[in-house]
């Protein structure tokens, strides 16, 4: 078989990421190289994210790549992928999902409520930030950027009070010690694809879509559709204040949105079962528009860059 050639950010985690599904297309028989693609967003450290208006930050340097047959395929974090690709690309597969959750980190303090006034909290995500404040309104909330061990290490020596970070990327590291918390869902609504690994390719590489087939896993692929198509309706992407997590129940499809003011002070909740998951977004999103969602986003997106960063 031909040597398939992956391209990955190089933190860490994007590493990991990589090497998973190299060693599950290794299984099948394939060889296989990664190639470390530096993207904007690993150049711009010093911002917090939501401050940049780069479209596909973490994913623009890798299409190029991909477009011009350096690499084979690509591995992202499903939420760094912009709702919408450029042309001539494609999600071939969205592989088993790892818990999407938010994860409370502390050396102090065990869970988010134990927290005292004006606490130091660490975190870059508008989406955080906002449930947080809604939770919690007096503390004292601080960018947070790097990589997962930059911003551990940041909080052991007492930079910060706590940090919140994605339980997926903590796991997959077996970075847990200082995990205190697994925040349930309905107090901190995840980002939408968080924890989901895309598989992104040419779309017109037949070939290829046949040989990735096998990492397509049907129940990620229909709840990661749902909340993507929610983020599409809303305009908005992973570093705007907006939380969508879906997953079945009961034979249905259960969709929990927020849209949020960064400040807390208005948090707009929408719950939903349904059976077409892009449907099912979509009027999620519709209904939080008509319900103030649309004040609150134009609010954000006119305090930070003209076009809201995607995902």
């Amino acid at each position: 078989m031909a040597r398939l050639r992956i391209g990955s950010r190089g933190s860490q985690l994007a590493l990991w990421q990589a090497n998973h599904i190299a060693i599950l297309l290794r299984e099948r028989g394939h060889e296989v190289e990664i190639e470390i693609i530096h993207t904007t967003g690993d150049k711009i450290t010093d911002v917090a994210l939501a401050k940049v208006g780069t479209k596909g930050m973490f994913t623009k340097e890798i299409e190029e790549a991909l477009a011009a047959g350096r690499v084979d395929l690509a591995v992202h974090s499903l939420k760094d992928l912009p709702t919408e690709l450029p042309a001539g690309f494609e999600i071939a597969a969205i592989s088993n999902r790892e818990d999407p959750r938010d994860a409370f980190c502390s050396r102090l303090y065990s869970k988010i409520k134990d927290l005292p006034q004006r606490a130091r909290v660490g975190t870059s995500s508008l989406r955080r930030q906002a449930q947080l404040k809604a939770i919690h309104p007096d503390l004292d909330i601080h960018p947070l950027r790097g990589n997962v061990d930059t911003r551990l290490r940041k909080l052991e020596q007492g930079e910060y009070d706590a940090i919140i970070l994605a339980a997926a990327g903590l796991k997959r590291l077996g970075k847990t010690e200082l995990i205190q918390q697994i925040i349930p869902a309905e107090i901190m609504c995840p980002a939408a694809g968080q924890g989901a690994l895309a598989i992104e390719i040419r779309a017109d590489d037949e070939p290829m879509r046949t040989a990735l087939a096998f990492l397509d896993d049907p129940a990620t692929r229909a709840a990661t559709t749902c909340e993507r198509a929610l983020l599409n309706r809303l305009g908005g992407g992973c570093q705007v204040p907006i939380g969508a997590f879906a997953e079945m129940q009961n034979g249905k499809l259960h969709l929990d949105s927020i849209v949020a003011d960064p400040d807390g002070m208005k948090l707009l909740r929408d719950s939903r079962d349904g059976d077409d998951p892009e449907k099912l977004g979509n009027d999620a999103g519709a209904t939080l528009l008509a319900r103030g969602g649309d004040e609150i986003l134009e609010a954000v997106y006119g305090r930070g860059p003209a076009m809201p960063p995607q995902p």
